[in-house]
C-alpha cells in the first residue's frame, strides 16, 4: 500500500531518508504510486469472532494533488446500506474524514475518538491507516535485515510512531516484495507484541499497466479475534476524475 489497500495504501507521497539503502527501497514504492486510481469494485468480507460474516461491496476513487491524497468509497451493497459514502482528504495540518448515510441523508465530519473506529468496515481504523503512512514520509523509518516471506526475500522497514500522535502502538513493521514494491506484511506491534496484521499473498499481487497493486489483502486483529479480506476488482489509474467525487458537499452523490 506503497499501501496494499491502494485506496490509502498506495497513494501517500513518500519522503527521502539518510539511508541509501532506504532510499532505494522507498524510491522503488514511490515509482509505483499513481496520480489517481478508480477501482470499479471493492469487496470486503469481514468476519467476527464468533464466524459471522458480512460483506460490503463499493466503488473507489482516489486522487493526489499537489502531495495531498483525497479517497472516496461509495457503498452500493448491502440493501441496507447502499449509497453510504466516505471522503477522507489529507490536510497540511490535519486531515478530514467525512460519512454520509443515506437514511439521514445527511454528510458528517468524523473526528477525535471516531478515528479509531472501523474504517469501510475492516479491522483498520482510519488511525492505524495513518499509521502505515506515517511509517514511510519521514527519516525515522529505518531498514532492517531482510527475511523470507512465503519463500521469497522481502526488505524489512521498520517505524516508531512519536509519542506525540497518541497511537496504541509502539511500533509498524513492513515487508516489501523488491520485485513489485508491494507491501506484502504489515504488523502492529503494541506493548505486548504484534496486535494486528495486514498481510497479501505473493501470487494476490497484479499488475496494472507498469505499476503493481495488491488485488486481495486480509486484516487480522490478534487480540479481538476478528479479520477482515478486501478484494480489488477493476482497476484503472492515471484517469482524469471529477473533483465532486472529494468535496464534502457532492462526494455521496451518484456517478
Amino acid at each position: 500500500m506503497r499501501r496494499s489497500l491502494w485506496s490509502a495504501l498506495a497513494l501517500w507521497p513518500l519522503a527521502a531518508s539518510a539511508d541509501p539503502a532506504l532510499d532505494k527501497t522507498l524510491e522503488c514504492m514511490r515509482a509505483n504510486i499513481p496520480p489517481s486510481v478508480r477501482i470499479q469494485t471493492v469487496e470486503v468480507t469481514a468476519w467476527d469472532r464468533t464466524g459471522g460474516e458480512r460483506t460490503l461491496k463499493g466503488k473507489l476513487f482516489g486522487t493526489r494533488e499537489n502531495e495531498r491524497v483525497k479517497v472516496m468509497m461509495r457503498i452500493e451493497a448491502p440493501n441496507d446500506l447502499a449509497g453510504a459514502s466516505y471522503l477522507v482528504r489529507e490536510g497540511e495540518t490535519s486531515d478530514e474524514m467525512y460519512l454520509y448515510l443515506p437514511a439521514v441523508k445527511r454528510t458528517r465530519r468524523i473526528t477525535g475518538a471516531s478515528l479509531d473506529g472501523q474504517l469501510w468496515g475492516t479491522d483498520l481504523s482510519y488511525n492505524d491507516v495513518r499509521q502505515i503512512q506515517n511509517a514511510f514520509t519521514g527519516a525515522d523509518a529505518r531498514l532492517e535485515a531482510p527475511v523470507q516471506y512465503e519463500g521469497r526475500e522481502v526488505q524489512v522497514l521498520s517505524f516508531e510512531p512519536p509519542k506525540e500522535d497518541g497511537s496504541r502502538y509502539k511500533t509498524i513493521r513492513t515487508q516489501v516484495d523488491p520485485t513489485t514494491c508491494v507491501a506484502l506484511m504489515v504488523e502492529f506491534l503494541d506493548g505486548s507484541g504484534v496486535r494486528k496484521t495486514l498481510s497479501v499473498k505473493p501470487q494476490d499481487v497484479k499488475q496494472s499497466g507498469s505499476r503493481w497493486y495488491a488485488s486481495v489483502a486480509e486484516i487480522r486483529d490478534l487480540k479481538n479475534g476478528t479479520r477482515t479480506r478486501l478484494k480489488v476488482i477493476g482497476l484503472s489509474v492515471g484517469d482524469k476524475l471529477a473533483g465532486r467525487y472529494f468535496h464534502p458537499q457532492t462526494f455521496y452523490l451518484g456517478n
